[in-house]
């Protein structure tokens, strides 16, 4: 989980002239979406998982498909 310093934030909102109620207003909302939206090492190690066992998948497939097609291309040479 990535986490957002909303303490640090609303400081330097009420320093730059945001009432205390704006400015934790403010920190809350934009910490909810940094939280929401924002990928993590986790998600990142995750989503790189999966890619590599499609990758890996397809590649099988692929070897697969060309062993079938060779295969057909001997029977038909021997056929002839």
């Amino acid at each position: 989980m990535t986490t957002f310093d909303t303490l640090t934030y609303a400081k330097k909102l009420r320093e730059a002239g945001f009432s205390e109620r704006q400015a934790e207003a403010q920190a809350e909302a934009l910490r909810a979406v940094v939280e929401d939206n924002l990928a993590t090492k986790r998600d990142l190690k995750e989503l790189e998982l999966r890619l590599t066992l499609r990758l890996g998948g397809l590649v099988v497939g692929g070897v697969g498909v060309l062993a079938a097609m060779i295969g057909v291309v001997i029977a038909l040479i021997q056929l002839q």
